[in-house]
């Protein structure tokens, strides 16, 4: 998310940071720049115009002229502005009820609705150690209360049924009475959605919240709908009085105008967004992160967040264990690791949170194979476990072998022997400290030299 939009304000404020000095002149010009850059990412023009009003404000004052370093003072002041459009902070669900705290999804067809509400009942349960039932009011689309159920199912979420002849009020009544009944902490309820706004759908769900009484109204938009998100999230909250934003498909909109526009024509915060198919792919949204983020300077915050969330410690300290009494860095280690940055968000997950490396983490993307981590691993399923411990063990017949069992060539597993032993080395030589840190420092050496211009490995 945000590719472009950071590319063209590095470029920028790179100019503007070599400045001796900052004067009108200057400043005129970055903002020019810094202008055409949010309207090529789709942000809303109002917005735009308050942004860079208030960006040259500040900066034509005394606020950068008595500063010791004028062009760092400039980017700090885009930084705070940036988080201002998109609010000062995150803004937590509201759970302070009388058990069951009810939400309800409200948004157009095909922007991830009913997927979000099993994201956002799977964060319930893994963060709050909440209960969550879930129940779907779209009487109209058989297949989405099949979906949820199957959904409901994979996360352990509780289901209630509904069927297409009811009418959505009795659905929703129903499951909170059975939420009731069975201690349930949260019910969320899904709702319709149409390929575009209507009457008679925004009457039917004004008639559904009179009814239920939410405590959280939440509208899911999809990210790549650009400036139009931030309408219809609009013509939404006239029709209903929504608490927050869910932003889906943000890991797909390389442009960012949505989450840069909702906010300030909604005055709704935006509290989560979906980054990705998984039921684990939802993150609170933090304005000062993203911020940071479009800007280059990395999310080290989130990429800890992530670690602490995803990261398999046990193994991570059986690995140092392992080191520690000198045992080799295998290949069954190996293939912990990447399963460990596969679920990190891959290569291009864990660039894009590093400061710095944001045109890295593009390079990655469009340079490397998605599919090169599952390739290697499916290598290393078709090995025997003596292989594995042992890769010195593999002859001409047994690399045969194990190429035809992966769908892979000869050329592919030498290329991933060659990368194991740089990595062993590398593990031995880090104070065998092991973990996710010597695990990305390793992947270095599948980098592009000096950080461009090569080409990654092309399995």
């Amino acid at each position: 998310m945000f590719e472009n939009l950071t590319e063209r304000l590095s470029q920028t404020l790179r100019h503007v940071t070599g400045q001796a000095r900052l004067s009108e002149d200057n400043i005129a010009d970055a903002m020019r720049d810094v202008r055409m850059a949010l309207l090529e990412a789709d942000v809303a023009l109002p917005v735009v115009k308050d942004f860079v009003e208030a960006v040259k404000a500040r900066a034509v004052g005394q606020e950068v002229s008595k500063s010791l370093s004028p062009g760092q003072m400039f980017i700090k002041i885009v930084q705070q502005e940036l988080e201002r459009i998109m609010g000062s902070q995150n803004e937590t669900l509201n759970l302070a009820t009388q058990p069951p705290a009810v939400m309800l999804m409200a948004g157009l067809q095909g922007a991830g609705k009913t997927t979000s509400v099993a994201k956002l009942a799977k964060f319930l349960q893994e963060k709050h150690k909440k209960k969550v039932l879930v129940v779907s009011a779209d009487i109209y689309r058989p297949a989405a209360i099949k979906q949820l159920e199957t959904l409901a199912n994979d996360i352990g979420a509780g289901f209630f049924p509904s069927n297409i002849d009811q009418k959505p009020v009795d659905i929703a009544i129903a499951a909170i009475a059975e939420a009731k009944l069975r201690f349930y902490d949260v019910v969320i309820v899904d709702t319709a959605g149409r390929l575009h706004i209507d009457t008679d759908m925004m009457t039917e769900i004004k008639d559904l919240h009179a009814a239920i009484k939410p405590i959280e109204t939440l509208f899911v938009v999809d990210a790549m709908t650009g400036q139009d998100a931030a309408n219809t999230a609009k013509a939404f909250g006239e029709a209903l009085p929504l608490t927050g934003v869910i932003l889906t498909k943000a890991d797909a909109d390389s442009r960012g105008g949505a989450a840069l526009s909702v906010r300030h024509i909604t005055g709704k915060p935006i509290k989560f967004i979906g980054v990705g198919e998984k039921t684990d792919a939802l993150d609170p949204f933090y304005p000062d992160r993203i911020a940071s983020r479009i800007l280059g300077m990395g999310d080290i915050l989130s990429l800890i967040d992530e670690a602490e969330s995803k990261l398999d410690k046990d193994k991570a300290e059986k690995l140092a264990k392992k080191l520690k009494k000198g045992k080799k860095f295998d290949l069954e280690d190996l293939r912990d690791q990447l399963q460990q940055m596969q679920n990190m968000g891959g290569m291009k997950g864990l660039l894009d949170k590093l400061p710095g490396m944001g045109n890295m983490a593009q390079m990655a993307q469009s340079q490397m194979d998605n599919k090169m981590f599952t390739r290697m691993e499916a290598i290393i399923n078709s090995m025997t476990p003596a292989e594995r411990r042992n890769p010195d063990l593999l002859n001409g017949s047994r690399k045969r072998r194990i190429t035809v069992g992966s769908g892979t060539e000869i050329q592919d597993l030498n290329r991933l022997l060659k990368q194991h032993k740089q990595m062993a080395k590398m593990m031995k030589k880090m104070g065998q400290k092991g973990g996710m840190t010597n695990m990305m420092r390793g992947m270095g050496g599948m980098m592009p030299p000096g950080g461009g211009g090569g080409r990654f490995p092309g399995m």
